[in-house]
């Protein structure tokens, strides 16, 4: 396994985590529950962090975290195609049903 990608916090190690997912590339999140420990361990050290399981993942792994970085948010709400939920442009997941929003 091969350190790919440490996160600010839990909610943006899940967001990379399921795109790495979707691109079928086989991956971990380790220090999920890390928080806890703030302040008995240094604070660079209970990042969640994302690691690559197949070593030949590594590039393309790297692709879809800059493509993450690079791409920018829409301003308008989303509407769920499956729950016809409402959720915040920023996301990238249905927050009630959990399917793959469309960029509108």
């Amino acid at each position: 396994m091969l350190k790919l990608y440490r996160a600010a916090n839990l909610q943006e190690a899940h967001l990379v985590l399921h795109r790495l997912e979707q691109a079928g590339i086989e991956a971990r999140l380790f220090n999920e529950y890390a928080q806890g420990g703030l302040g008995e361990l240094p604070f660079t050290h209970v990042y969640p962090e994302i690691w690559v399981v197949e070593p030949a993942d590594i590039e393309r792994a790297r692709r879809v975290v800059e493509d993450y970085q690079c791409a920018q948010s829409p301003l308008g709400a989303h509407i769920c195609r499956f729950c016809g939920e409402e959720s915040p442009g920023g996301f990238e997941i249905c927050w009630r049903c959990g399917a793959p929003l469309e960029p509108e």
